[in-house]
């Protein structure tokens, strides 16, 4: 009892030197006040029933959500063996692991068309009509910012819809959808007047051999060579042996916008040892929280930079997350694995429309990027090509 009277002592001491909120949950009036571009929608998932908790200017408005804890579980189990991509089996021939090939992607697209359609039906729908957003656009301006809880946090919910049947019941078609880890870390993300339109120099880290990993030469030179022609302020090249965890940490502290082209590698089991492969190991996300940044804008062009945990769902611990919560405004990331040629097409389709006038605007890179997937969306390519990219931050 003495201790916890001095503990109360203390805290009160701390509280009287200008630091009044400390240890106190945040208050309300608080973490609205970053919420002015569109809402922020918490969707909780939860044993006793799940809420989609729309948090905008004027307050907190709850939807209950037509969804159960346990059909998560089975829906995430199913969205997660979809995308393992482990089915090769030793002893066949080329034509038969073609055949098995193609059979997986089949079986991986009905997947994740029933698990986008399933999110549509019950997280995003009630959400709109909660807000009151029932019609699609060609040109969608509506923000919009998940902050999923629980396994949602593994589920594309910016995906959501009936991308199939013409009704454009879709996600995309609605709003200009973002993640941001919490409520606060938006607000922290904003950007002030007087940066935007800043020239500022890009880091660019290649690192395209790693052991027992697909080389990526080709496509990390393809992305390197397209930046190098088109980013206005100039690139600085971290590369090859050269982009050593120490040096690429280093650069990333000095540089306000950064683009990644690497392997990325996710440990679903234990999320803060997901990191960068470099030439000389894994940047962490527990070596990136030991920094600070002043950025505003990074291009994570590595496979699972946007995935996170099974076991501490409720905690985003992703790359993506990691890059936003240290100070990078604006971050792109991917959701699972993906193509090194589709990864290549599509930071060359997001920077073109990024750069305009000689000048390259981060804080429209939301835009940009919904811009980019739902044109691949419309040129009839499936699923697993464009729905892994993510928008999180500003």
């Amino acid at each position: 009892m003495a201790l916890a009277r001095e503990w109360d002592s203390l805290v009160e001491r701390v509280r009287g030197h200008g630091f009044e909120d400390f240890l106190r949950p945040p208050r309300l009036d608080a973490l609205i006040s970053g919420v002015r571009q569109g809402p922020v929608v918490v969707v909780n998932v939860s044993t006793l029933r799940c809420d989609a908790l729309i948090v905008g200017p004027e307050g907190v408005r709850p939807v209950e959500l037509p969804l159960t804890a346990d059909e998560v579980m089975r829906r995430t189990v199913a969205y997660l063996n979809a995308l393992r991509g482990d089915g090769q089996v030793a002893g066949l021939s080329f034509v038969e692991e073609l055949e098995a090939e193609a059979e997986a992607r089949k079986q991986r697209e009905t997947v994740l068309r029933e698990t986008v359609e399933w999110l549509w039906d019950a997280v995003a729908e009630p959400v709109f009509a909660e807000l009151g957003i029932t019609e699609s656009s060609a040109e969608p301006e509506r923000r919009l910012w998940w902050c999923p809880t629980g396994l949602l946090t593994l589920l594309p919910l910016h995906g959501a819809g009936y991308h199939f049947d013409g009704s454009r019941r879709t996600v995309i078609d609605r709003v200009i959808p973002s993640y941001t880890p919490t409520v606060r870390a938006l607000g922290l993300s904003r950007p002030s007047r007087d940066e935007r339109g800043v020239t500022s120099p890009l880091l660019f880290v290649g690192a395209p051999d790693h052991q027992d990993q697909v080389a990526l030469r080709e496509e990390v030179t393809r992305e390197r060579d397209f930046l190098r022609r088109c980013y206005p302020g100039g690139v600085t090249l971290r590369e090859g042996t050269d982009a050593t965890v120490g040096a690429v940490q280093q650069d990333i502290v000095g540089h306000r916008r950064v683009h990644l082209s690497c392997h990325g590698r996710q440990d679903v089991n234990d999320p803060s040892r997901a990191g960068f492969m470099l030439s000389d190991g894994l940047l962490t996300i527990v070596r990136l929280a030991e920094s600070r940044f002043e950025g505003d804008f990074a291009f994570l062009s590595a496979c699972r930079t946007a995935t996170g945990g099974l076991h501490l769902p409720d905690e985003v611990i992703t790359l993506a997350a990691a890059m936003n919560y240290g100070g990078f405004r604006n971050v792109v990331a991917t959701a699972w694995s993906i193509d090194s040629t589709v990864a290549a097409e599509v930071t060359k389709a997001f920077y073109l429309r990024s750069i305009v006038g000689g000048v390259f605007f981060p804080e429209r890179s939301a835009q940009m990027l919904h811009a980019v997937v739902r044109d691949m969306r419309d040129g009839g390519r499936p699923l697993e090509v464009w729905l892994p990219f993510t928008h999180t931050g500003s």
